[in-house]
């Protein structure tokens, strides 16, 4: 009789968790399953079994440097460069990024193409950086995107936003791979962030005021921007984006960091975790920037050595975080710029779980659009 009793008490756990791992899905039948378990009244277990974990592996400040930086995603592509008439205006490139640590690594900070060239020069420029004085093995791996030569696109996910309708590809769409320059990785889960969410005009998500939001107009230029412009943007915006308030603002780390405010749900309640951030330099190019064992502080201090005026925090811990570039039209040779081993480099090439960022090259001066074929 217990038995029975324990099989009908357990049968719906069973039919719940099964019949979730049975639907397709992007990610390891590992995260999966965390994610069900927090899902399902089970987050203080696991945040009980990470702080045990986080407690036995907690970083170390110090130790030594490292002797070379890695060049994971920094493949220069095999093209053909047109020579530029004497007559032409040379094309904008950031400067070098500051070194945190003397003396810098050979390369450090220093902007390096990927990709084919849009119209003379090049949409994308990464980089990386010891961005931590304490943590001198800590590599801030960065990505600078043209706004002239781009167009920024927002995909929903499978299952995120939930409100998402339609969803489209929730993959790059085929028909555009031609143009397609880099992918990345969006924000946080509806259900974590509860941030904003709108596509050509269908608002998955009302914007809400007082949050750090990427916009896309219809003119192709961006922004970042703290939002107060209603739950529903105009017909001039073709994209938003919202994921908390901005994490910098005026060239320096916003000043309700020191709040305590939950800048999001680390793995273990741990503080230094894989983060990534989205910021805007003063000419309007998109700064893309991820690294591990960052506090929200310190990717906002990152973000703004980088040359990042305002920004925004994207999504963190090891799973998520994902840059990728391709070193050539119709998405062929993707390279990660972000080194996830979690995530494979063609994530955005096959539907994917959650939203993400496409950036093409720019189609002239059509008004913009996200492209869903």
């Amino acid at each position: 009789m217990l038995v029975l009793l324990l099989l009908g008490l357990l049968a719906p756990v069973v039919y719940s968790y099964a019949s979730t791992m049975a639907r397709p899905s992007s990610l390891p039948l590992s995260v999966r399953t965390v994610e069900w378990i927090r899902s399902h009244h089970g987050a203080w277990l696991v945040d009980t079994a990470e702080r045990y974990w986080y407690s036995w592996h907690t970083p170390k400040k110090g130790g030594p440097t490292l002797r070379r930086l890695p060049t994971v995603g920094l493949r220069l592509a095999r093209t053909t460069v047109a020579p530029r008439s004497p007559h032409a205006a040379r094309p904008y490139r950031p400067p070098r990024i500051q070194p945190v640590l003397h003396p810098p690594l050979p390369g450090e900070g220093v902007w390096r193409r990927v990709g084919p060239d849009v119209r003379g020069a090049p949409p994308l420029l990464v980089t990386t950086f010891r961005s931590d004085r304490d943590y001198p093995r800590v590599v801030a791996y960065v990505a600078w995107i043209d706004h002239t030569r781009t167009r920024l696109g927002l995909y929903p996910g499978r299952y995120e936003p939930p409100g998402a309708s339609p969803r489209g590809p929730m993959e790059v769409p085929p028909g555009e791979r031609r143009r397609l320059v880099a992918t990345f990785n969006s924000g946080f889960t509806y259900g974590d962030g509860h941030g904003g969410f709108v596509v050509d005009g269908r608002t998955a998500e009302p914007l809400r005021s007082g949050d750090g939001t990427v916009v896309a107009y219809r003119d192709g230029h961006v922004n970042i921007v703290s939002w107060n412009g209603g739950g529903q943007p105009g017909p001039s915006v073709v994209l938003a984006r919202q994921n908390l308030p901005l994490i910098v603002v005026r060239g320096r780390p916003s000043p309700l960091l020191d709040s305590r405010r939950n800048w999001g749900n680390t793995l273990g309640d741990a503080v230094r975790v894989w983060r990534s951030g989205l910021g805007i330099d003063r000419r309007g190019n998109l700064i893309y920037l991820a690294a591990d064992l960052q506090t929200v502080k310190t990717l906002a201090a990152a973000l703004v050595r980088a040359g990042a005026v305002r920004a925004i925090e994207l999504d963190i811990n090891p799973e998520w975080p994902t840059f990728v570039a391709y070193s050539g039209w119709g998405a062929r040779g993707p390279l990660k710029v972000v080194p996830n081993g979690q995530q494979p480099a063609t994530r955005y090439l096959v539907p994917d779980d959650r939203d993400f960022f496409a950036v093409y090259r720019t189609n002239g001066r059509l008004p913009a659009t996200v492209p869903f074929r």
